[in-house]
Protein backbone atom coordinates (compact mmCIF):
# COMPACT_ATOMS: atom_id res chain seq x y z
CA UNK A 1 0.00 0.00 0.00
CA UNK A 2 1.52 2.99 -0.76
CA UNK A 3 1.80 5.57 1.97
CA UNK A 4 0.96 9.34 1.61
CA UNK A 5 3.74 11.14 1.54
CA UNK A 6 3.74 13.92 4.88
CA UNK A 7 5.02 17.43 4.11
CA UNK A 8 7.95 18.69 5.19
CA UNK A 9 6.91 21.25 8.45
CA UNK A 10 10.44 22.61 7.61
CA UNK A 11 10.02 23.64 4.11
CA UNK A 12 6.24 25.31 5.16
CA UNK A 13 7.33 27.27 8.19
CA UNK A 14 8.38 29.87 6.61
CA UNK A 15 5.54 30.46 3.58
CA UNK A 16 3.42 29.94 6.35
CA UNK A 17 4.40 33.02 8.71
CA UNK A 18 5.07 35.25 5.36
CA UNK A 19 1.24 34.29 4.65
CA UNK A 20 -0.30 35.08 8.73
CA UNK A 21 2.09 38.19 8.41
CA UNK A 22 0.43 39.22 4.53
CA UNK A 23 -2.96 38.57 6.22
CA UNK A 24 -2.68 40.55 9.77
CA UNK A 25 -1.98 43.21 7.62
CA UNK A 26 -4.15 42.97 5.68
CA UNK A 27 -7.05 42.66 8.49
CA UNK A 28 -5.15 45.83 10.22
CA UNK A 29 -5.95 47.66 6.89
CA UNK A 30 -9.87 46.73 6.64
CA UNK A 31 -10.33 47.78 10.23
CA UNK A 32 -9.66 51.18 9.48
CA UNK A 33 -11.88 51.67 6.13
CA UNK A 34 -15.01 49.26 7.58
CA UNK A 35 -16.58 48.46 10.66
CA UNK A 36 -16.82 44.91 12.07
CA UNK A 37 -20.38 43.64 12.18
CA UNK A 38 -20.44 43.92 16.17
CA UNK A 39 -19.28 47.49 16.11
CA UNK A 40 -21.96 48.56 13.56
CA UNK A 41 -25.21 50.20 15.26
CA UNK A 42 -28.63 49.93 13.15
CA UNK A 43 -31.10 52.71 13.81
CA UNK A 44 -34.41 53.02 12.88
CA UNK A 45 -35.80 56.52 11.12
CA UNK A 46 -39.52 56.39 10.73
CA UNK A 47 -40.51 59.13 8.28
CA UNK A 48 -43.86 60.36 7.40
CA UNK A 49 -45.24 60.66 3.82
CA UNK A 50 -43.19 61.25 0.75
CA UNK A 51 -39.98 62.12 2.78
CA UNK A 52 -39.52 58.57 3.32
CA UNK A 53 -38.37 57.84 -0.03
CA UNK A 54 -36.54 61.38 -0.71
CA UNK A 55 -34.47 61.50 1.89
CA UNK A 56 -33.21 58.22 1.11
CA UNK A 57 -29.79 59.31 -1.00
CA UNK A 58 -29.49 62.33 1.72
CA UNK A 59 -29.03 58.56 3.92
CA UNK A 60 -26.67 56.82 1.47
CA UNK A 61 -24.67 60.18 2.31
CA UNK A 62 -24.58 60.03 6.29
CA UNK A 63 -23.63 55.90 5.54
CA UNK A 64 -20.29 56.72 3.58
CA UNK A 65 -19.76 59.68 6.48
CA UNK A 66 -20.36 57.47 9.56
CA UNK A 67 -19.64 53.92 8.32
CA UNK A 68 -20.90 52.63 12.11
CA UNK A 69 -23.80 53.69 11.66
CA UNK A 70 -26.86 52.45 9.73
CA UNK A 71 -29.98 53.91 8.61
CA UNK A 72 -33.24 52.13 8.15
CA UNK A 73 -35.73 54.05 6.90
CA UNK A 74 -39.76 52.98 7.54
CA UNK A 75 -41.89 55.16 5.78
CA UNK A 76 -45.48 55.75 6.93
CA UNK A 77 -48.72 57.33 5.20
CA UNK A 78 -49.85 60.49 7.06
CA UNK A 79 -53.27 58.98 7.32
CA UNK A 80 -52.08 56.21 9.69
CA UNK A 81 -48.75 57.72 10.95
CA UNK A 82 -50.39 59.32 14.47
CA UNK A 83 -52.04 56.47 15.44
CA UNK A 84 -49.01 53.96 14.68
CA UNK A 85 -46.67 56.07 16.97
CA UNK A 86 -49.48 56.13 19.86
CA UNK A 87 -49.25 52.01 19.10
CA UNK A 88 -46.00 51.99 18.96
CA UNK A 89 -45.21 54.00 22.50
CA UNK A 90 -47.80 51.70 24.33
CA UNK A 91 -45.76 48.72 22.94
CA UNK A 92 -42.36 49.54 23.52
CA UNK A 93 -41.52 49.65 20.02
CA UNK A 94 -40.71 53.00 19.13
CA UNK A 95 -37.90 53.92 16.34
CA UNK A 96 -34.61 55.60 17.35
CA UNK A 97 -35.57 58.95 15.44
CA UNK A 98 -38.91 60.06 13.69
CA UNK A 99 -40.06 62.70 11.75
CA UNK A 100 -43.21 64.66 13.79
CA UNK A 101 -45.19 67.31 12.88
CA UNK A 102 -44.87 70.11 15.03
CA UNK A 103 -48.35 70.24 16.62
CA UNK A 104 -47.92 66.72 17.52
CA UNK A 105 -44.34 67.92 20.06
CA UNK A 106 -46.85 68.61 22.61
CA UNK A 107 -48.68 65.47 22.72
CA UNK A 108 -45.85 63.20 22.36
CA UNK A 109 -43.91 65.38 25.00
CA UNK A 110 -46.83 64.90 27.79
CA UNK A 111 -46.69 61.10 27.16
CA UNK A 112 -42.78 60.91 28.28
CA UNK A 113 -42.28 59.20 24.78
CA UNK A 114 -39.67 62.36 23.34
CA UNK A 115 -35.68 62.66 24.97
CA UNK A 116 -35.47 65.88 26.58
CA UNK A 117 -32.88 67.87 24.59
CA UNK A 118 -31.47 70.30 26.26
CA UNK A 119 -27.85 68.65 26.45
CA UNK A 120 -27.77 68.20 22.90
CA UNK A 121 -28.57 71.69 21.32
CA UNK A 122 -27.42 75.51 22.59
CA UNK A 123 -25.44 78.25 21.28
CA UNK A 124 -22.42 77.16 20.97
CA UNK A 125 -23.41 73.16 19.81
CA UNK A 126 -23.23 72.08 16.11
CA UNK A 127 -27.20 72.65 16.60
CA UNK A 128 -28.33 76.04 17.84
CA UNK A 129 -31.28 78.02 18.46
CA UNK A 130 -29.99 80.77 16.47
CA UNK A 131 -29.23 79.02 13.21
CA UNK A 132 -33.37 78.19 12.89
CA UNK A 133 -36.52 80.72 12.43
CA UNK A 134 -37.37 82.07 16.00
CA UNK A 135 -41.25 80.73 15.32
CA UNK A 136 -40.88 77.22 14.02
CA UNK A 137 -37.41 76.37 16.61
CA UNK A 138 -40.07 77.71 19.52
CA UNK A 139 -42.99 75.19 17.96
CA UNK A 140 -40.39 72.39 19.77
CA UNK A 141 -40.06 73.90 22.87
CA UNK A 142 -42.79 72.88 25.88
CA UNK A 143 -42.72 74.13 29.33
CA UNK A 144 -39.34 75.27 28.13
CA UNK A 145 -37.83 72.05 27.16
CA UNK A 146 -36.08 71.61 23.48
CA UNK A 147 -37.56 68.28 22.17
CA UNK A 148 -37.29 68.72 18.48
CA UNK A 149 -34.70 69.94 15.91
CA UNK A 150 -36.40 71.71 12.93
CA UNK A 151 -36.39 69.83 9.46
CA UNK A 152 -38.38 71.38 7.31
CA UNK A 153 -40.88 74.49 7.54
CA UNK A 154 -44.26 75.37 6.04
CA UNK A 155 -46.10 78.80 6.50
CA UNK A 156 -48.81 81.17 4.69
CA UNK A 157 -48.13 84.23 2.33
CA UNK A 158 -50.24 86.44 0.12
CA UNK A 159 -50.67 85.25 -3.59
CA UNK A 160 -51.90 87.62 -5.64
CA UNK A 161 -52.50 89.07 -9.31
CA UNK A 162 -49.85 91.40 -9.93
CA UNK A 163 -51.37 92.56 -13.22
CA UNK A 164 -55.09 92.94 -11.56
CA UNK A 165 -53.81 94.48 -8.25
CA UNK A 166 -51.89 97.28 -11.01
CA UNK A 167 -55.34 97.81 -13.07
CA UNK A 168 -57.16 98.83 -10.08
CA UNK A 169 -54.72 101.76 -8.80
CA UNK A 170 -51.66 99.45 -6.83
CA UNK A 171 -48.43 98.47 -7.99
CA UNK A 172 -47.15 96.90 -4.97
CA UNK A 173 -48.91 94.13 -2.47
CA UNK A 174 -50.66 95.23 0.92
CA UNK A 175 -48.85 95.89 4.04
CA UNK A 176 -51.84 96.23 6.40
CA UNK A 177 -55.13 95.46 7.19
CA UNK A 178 -56.54 98.61 5.89
CA UNK A 179 -54.60 98.83 2.59
CA UNK A 180 -55.60 95.49 2.22
CA UNK A 181 -59.44 95.60 2.26
CA UNK A 182 -59.28 99.27 -0.02
CA UNK A 183 -57.02 96.80 -2.84
CA UNK A 184 -60.01 94.02 -2.34
CA UNK A 185 -62.52 96.39 -3.04
CA UNK A 186 -60.50 98.38 -5.93
CA UNK A 187 -59.84 94.90 -7.33
CA UNK A 188 -63.38 93.50 -7.39
CA UNK A 189 -65.67 96.83 -8.93
CA UNK A 190 -63.43 95.36 -12.05
CA UNK A 191 -64.54 91.95 -11.75
CA UNK A 192 -66.97 90.09 -14.06
CA UNK A 193 -69.86 89.11 -12.12
CA UNK A 194 -69.29 86.43 -9.64
CA UNK A 195 -65.59 87.51 -9.30
CA UNK A 196 -64.31 88.11 -5.50
CA UNK A 197 -61.09 90.03 -4.54
CA UNK A 198 -60.16 86.56 -1.90
CA UNK A 199 -60.75 83.23 -2.11
CA UNK A 200 -60.63 82.06 1.81
CA UNK A 201 -62.79 78.62 2.40
CA UNK A 202 -64.97 78.58 4.85
CA UNK A 203 -63.72 75.60 6.47
CA UNK A 204 -60.22 76.03 7.00
CA UNK A 205 -59.12 77.37 10.46
CA UNK A 206 -55.89 78.74 9.69
CA UNK A 207 -56.95 81.96 8.06
CA UNK A 208 -58.55 83.13 11.27
CA UNK A 209 -56.31 81.74 13.81
CA UNK A 210 -53.64 83.55 11.71
CA UNK A 211 -55.36 86.52 11.72
CA UNK A 212 -55.17 86.10 15.81
CA UNK A 213 -51.45 85.87 15.69
CA UNK A 214 -51.53 88.90 14.07
CA UNK A 215 -52.84 91.17 16.97
CA UNK A 216 -51.26 89.08 19.61
CA UNK A 217 -54.05 86.96 21.19
CA UNK A 218 -52.80 83.86 22.93
CA UNK A 219 -56.10 81.86 21.97
CA UNK A 220 -55.38 79.83 25.35
CA UNK A 221 -55.11 81.11 29.18
CA UNK A 222 -53.84 80.50 31.87
CA UNK A 223 -51.43 78.03 30.68
CA UNK A 224 -53.89 76.26 28.44
CA UNK A 225 -56.22 75.57 30.65
CA UNK A 226 -59.06 77.52 29.31
CA UNK A 227 -59.94 79.10 25.99
CA UNK A 228 -59.73 82.73 25.22
CA UNK A 229 -60.83 83.19 22.10
CA UNK A 230 -63.73 85.47 23.43
CA UNK A 231 -60.83 87.96 24.44
CA UNK A 232 -60.54 91.43 23.32
CA UNK A 233 -57.49 90.73 20.56
CA UNK A 234 -58.86 87.59 19.15
CA UNK A 235 -62.40 89.29 18.75
CA UNK A 236 -61.06 91.67 16.69
CA UNK A 237 -59.29 89.37 14.37
CA UNK A 238 -62.26 87.22 14.30
CA UNK A 239 -64.80 90.21 13.83
CA UNK A 240 -62.19 91.39 10.77
CA UNK A 241 -62.10 87.80 9.21
CA UNK A 242 -66.07 87.57 9.16
CA UNK A 243 -66.66 91.15 8.21
CA UNK A 244 -64.75 90.42 4.84
CA UNK A 245 -67.28 87.49 3.86
CA UNK A 246 -70.28 89.52 5.28
CA UNK A 247 -68.60 92.73 2.78
CA UNK A 248 -68.87 89.94 -0.28
CA UNK A 249 -64.97 90.15 -0.61
CA UNK A 250 -64.95 86.58 -0.50
CA UNK A 251 -67.41 84.00 -1.69
CA UNK A 252 -69.25 81.69 1.36
CA UNK A 253 -67.68 78.31 0.05
CA UNK A 254 -65.41 75.46 1.46
CA UNK A 255 -62.83 74.29 -0.46
CA UNK A 256 -64.25 71.27 -1.31
CA UNK A 257 -66.78 73.80 -3.60
CA UNK A 258 -63.41 74.68 -5.19
CA UNK A 259 -63.47 73.41 -8.51
CA UNK A 260 -59.81 74.28 -9.90
CA UNK A 261 -58.16 77.00 -7.85
CA UNK A 262 -55.36 77.42 -10.64
CA UNK A 263 -57.86 77.91 -13.90
CA UNK A 264 -59.92 80.16 -11.40
CA UNK A 265 -56.80 82.46 -10.65
CA UNK A 266 -56.33 82.59 -14.12
CA UNK A 267 -59.60 83.56 -15.18
CA UNK A 268 -59.78 86.32 -12.44
CA UNK A 269 -62.36 85.09 -10.41
CA UNK A 270 -59.93 85.88 -7.80
CA UNK A 271 -57.02 88.33 -7.30
CA UNK A 272 -56.10 86.84 -3.71
CA UNK A 273 -55.59 83.86 -1.94
CA UNK A 274 -53.44 82.92 1.31
CA UNK A 275 -51.64 79.12 0.88
CA UNK A 276 -48.05 77.36 1.66
CA UNK A 277 -45.11 77.12 -0.51
CA UNK A 278 -46.29 73.72 -1.51
CA UNK A 279 -48.37 76.20 -4.39
CA UNK A 280 -45.24 77.96 -6.13
CA UNK A 281 -44.54 74.65 -8.07
CA UNK A 282 -48.39 74.06 -8.30
CA UNK A 283 -49.00 77.55 -9.74
CA UNK A 284 -45.93 77.10 -12.01
CA UNK A 285 -46.51 74.18 -13.67
CA UNK A 286 -50.81 74.91 -14.19
CA UNK A 287 -50.96 78.21 -15.30
CA UNK A 288 -50.42 79.02 -18.51
CA UNK A 289 -47.70 80.51 -20.17
CA UNK A 290 -49.68 84.08 -20.82
CA UNK A 291 -49.38 84.00 -16.78
CA UNK A 292 -45.79 84.28 -16.79
CA UNK A 293 -45.01 87.64 -15.11
CA UNK A 294 -48.47 88.13 -13.82
CA UNK A 295 -48.55 86.58 -10.46
CA UNK A 296 -46.37 87.06 -7.55
CA UNK A 297 -46.55 86.06 -3.66
CA UNK A 298 -46.16 88.29 -0.44
CA UNK A 299 -45.81 88.16 3.11
CA UNK A 300 -48.94 89.04 4.90
CA UNK A 301 -50.37 92.26 5.46
CA UNK A 302 -50.84 92.70 9.32
CA UNK A 303 -52.69 95.21 11.09
CA UNK A 304 -52.08 98.79 12.91
CA UNK A 305 -49.21 99.34 10.50
CA UNK A 306 -47.37 95.72 11.04
CA UNK A 307 -45.33 94.54 8.49
CA UNK A 308 -44.75 91.58 8.06
CA UNK A 309 -48.03 90.32 9.40
CA UNK A 310 -47.54 87.32 11.94
CA UNK A 311 -47.80 84.35 10.23
CA UNK A 312 -48.05 80.42 11.77
CA UNK A 313 -44.73 78.15 12.26
CA UNK A 314 -46.24 75.01 10.33
CA UNK A 315 -43.57 72.08 9.82
CA UNK A 316 -42.01 69.12 10.74
CA UNK A 317 -39.24 68.18 13.12
CA UNK A 318 -37.06 65.36 13.74
CA UNK A 319 -37.05 64.11 17.64
CA UNK A 320 -35.19 61.13 19.41
CA UNK A 321 -37.56 58.93 21.89
CA UNK A 322 -36.40 58.01 25.11
CA UNK A 323 -37.11 54.46 24.65
CA UNK A 324 -33.91 54.39 21.78
CA UNK A 325 -31.04 52.78 23.11
CA UNK A 326 -28.91 54.35 20.01
CA UNK A 327 -29.09 57.98 20.90
CA UNK A 328 -26.16 59.39 20.38
CA UNK A 329 -25.34 57.44 17.08
CA UNK A 330 -29.62 58.76 15.91
CA UNK A 331 -28.35 62.44 16.96
CA UNK A 332 -25.46 62.24 14.47
CA UNK A 333 -28.33 61.41 11.45
CA UNK A 334 -30.29 64.68 13.36
CA UNK A 335 -27.53 66.98 13.04
CA UNK A 336 -26.48 65.47 9.46
CA UNK A 337 -30.07 66.28 8.33
CA UNK A 338 -30.07 69.56 9.52
CA UNK A 339 -27.08 70.92 7.83
CA UNK A 340 -27.28 73.64 5.45
CA UNK A 341 -26.15 71.47 2.51
CA UNK A 342 -28.61 68.35 3.34
CA UNK A 343 -31.30 71.07 3.44
CA UNK A 344 -30.66 72.48 -0.02
CA UNK A 345 -30.39 69.28 -1.60
CA UNK A 346 -33.72 68.00 0.61
CA UNK A 347 -35.34 71.06 -0.99
CA UNK A 348 -34.56 70.02 -4.30
CA UNK A 349 -36.23 66.79 -3.73
CA UNK A 350 -38.76 67.70 -2.24
CA UNK A 351 -39.98 70.72 -2.45
CA UNK A 352 -40.06 71.13 1.20
CA UNK A 353 -38.60 75.00 2.88
CA UNK A 354 -35.15 74.47 4.45
CA UNK A 355 -35.45 75.04 8.57
CA UNK A 356 -32.13 76.25 8.62
CA UNK A 357 -31.65 79.59 7.97
CA UNK A 358 -27.97 79.39 5.99
CA UNK A 359 -29.43 76.87 3.69
CA UNK A 360 -31.50 80.12 2.10
CA UNK A 361 -28.27 81.33 0.91
CA UNK A 362 -27.90 78.84 -1.61
CA UNK A 363 -28.67 80.35 -5.56
CA UNK A 364 -31.74 77.64 -5.60
CA UNK A 365 -33.24 79.46 -2.96
CA UNK A 366 -32.02 83.01 -3.35
CA UNK A 367 -32.87 83.43 -6.76
CA UNK A 368 -36.36 82.03 -6.47
CA UNK A 369 -38.62 85.27 -6.26
CA UNK A 370 -41.62 83.22 -5.38
CA UNK A 371 -39.97 82.22 -2.52
CA UNK A 372 -38.32 85.23 -1.04
CA UNK A 373 -41.65 85.79 0.49
CA UNK A 374 -41.49 82.68 2.25
CA UNK A 375 -38.16 83.75 3.95
CA UNK A 376 -39.50 87.28 4.84
CA UNK A 377 -42.50 85.60 6.53
CA UNK A 378 -40.38 82.92 8.13
CA UNK A 379 -38.77 85.21 10.33
CA UNK A 380 -42.39 86.70 11.43
CA UNK A 381 -44.07 83.85 12.55
CA UNK A 382 -45.22 82.31 15.88
CA UNK A 383 -45.40 78.80 17.06
CA UNK A 384 -49.15 77.47 17.40
CA UNK A 385 -50.55 76.60 21.18
CA UNK A 386 -48.27 73.96 22.38
CA UNK A 387 -50.83 71.56 24.13
CA UNK A 388 -51.77 68.26 23.07
CA UNK A 389 -55.18 69.09 22.18
CA UNK A 390 -54.40 71.80 19.75
CA UNK A 391 -55.78 70.00 16.56
CA UNK A 392 -59.12 68.83 17.97
CA UNK A 393 -59.52 72.48 18.96
CA UNK A 394 -58.42 73.65 15.73
CA UNK A 395 -61.26 71.67 13.80
CA UNK A 396 -64.00 73.70 16.58
CA UNK A 397 -62.15 76.99 15.18
CA UNK A 398 -63.57 77.05 11.55
CA UNK A 399 -66.95 75.52 12.59
CA UNK A 400 -67.07 78.60 14.74
CA UNK A 401 -66.14 81.01 11.74
CA UNK A 402 -68.71 79.30 9.64
CA UNK A 403 -70.84 79.58 11.68
CA UNK A 404 -70.92 83.73 11.86
CA UNK A 405 -70.24 83.93 8.31
CA UNK A 406 -73.36 82.38 7.27
CA UNK A 407 -75.16 84.57 9.96
CA UNK A 408 -76.63 81.69 11.84
CA UNK A 409 -74.80 83.16 15.05
CA UNK A 410 -73.12 86.66 15.84
CA UNK A 411 -68.96 86.54 16.11
CA UNK A 412 -69.08 87.07 19.48
CA UNK A 413 -72.03 84.65 20.62
CA UNK A 414 -69.50 82.52 18.30
CA UNK A 415 -66.78 82.48 19.61
CA UNK A 416 -68.46 81.82 23.34
CA UNK A 417 -69.35 79.22 22.32
CA UNK A 418 -66.06 78.03 20.80
CA UNK A 419 -64.67 78.84 24.35
CA UNK A 420 -66.79 76.42 26.29
CA UNK A 421 -65.96 73.79 23.65
CA UNK A 422 -62.39 74.55 24.18
CA UNK A 423 -62.97 74.32 27.62
CA UNK A 424 -64.51 71.17 28.00
CA UNK A 425 -61.59 69.78 25.67
CA UNK A 426 -59.23 70.98 28.01
CA UNK A 427 -60.52 69.43 31.43
CA UNK A 428 -57.58 66.44 31.42
CA UNK A 429 -55.32 69.21 31.02
CA UNK A 430 -56.86 71.17 33.90
CA UNK A 431 -56.77 67.49 36.41
CA UNK A 432 -53.45 66.94 34.86
CA UNK A 433 -52.11 70.18 35.86
CA UNK A 434 -53.60 70.20 38.97
CA UNK A 435 -52.28 67.01 40.11
CA UNK A 436 -48.66 67.76 39.63
CA UNK A 437 -49.49 71.14 41.52
CA UNK A 438 -50.05 68.72 44.34
CA UNK A 439 -47.25 66.74 43.65
CA UNK A 440 -44.88 69.53 43.94
CA UNK A 441 -46.16 70.48 47.14
CA UNK A 442 -45.93 67.90 48.75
Amino acid sequence: MTRCRQPDDRRLRRPQRAWCACLALLAAACSGCAPSESSQQTIQFWAIGAEGERVAPLVEQFHRLHPNVRVEIQQIPWTAAHEKLLTAFAGDSLPDVCQLGNTWIAEFSAIGALQDLSERVGPDRTVAPQQFFPGVWESNIVDGVPYGVPWYVDTRVLFYRTDLLAAAGFDAPPRHWDEWLEAMRAVQRRQAPGGHALLMPTNEWEQPVIFGMQTGAEMLRDDGRFGDFSGKRFGRAFDFYVDIFEEGLAPKISNTLVTNIWQQFERGEFVFCITGPWNIDQFRRRLSPSMEGKWATAPLPGPDGEYPGTSMAGGCSLVLFQSSPRQDAAWQLIEFLTRPEQQVEFFAASGNLPSNRAAWDSPQLADDPYLEAFRVQLEATRPLPRVPEWEQIAAKVWVAGEAAINGRVQPAEALAELDDQVDAILVKRRWMLAQHALGEAE
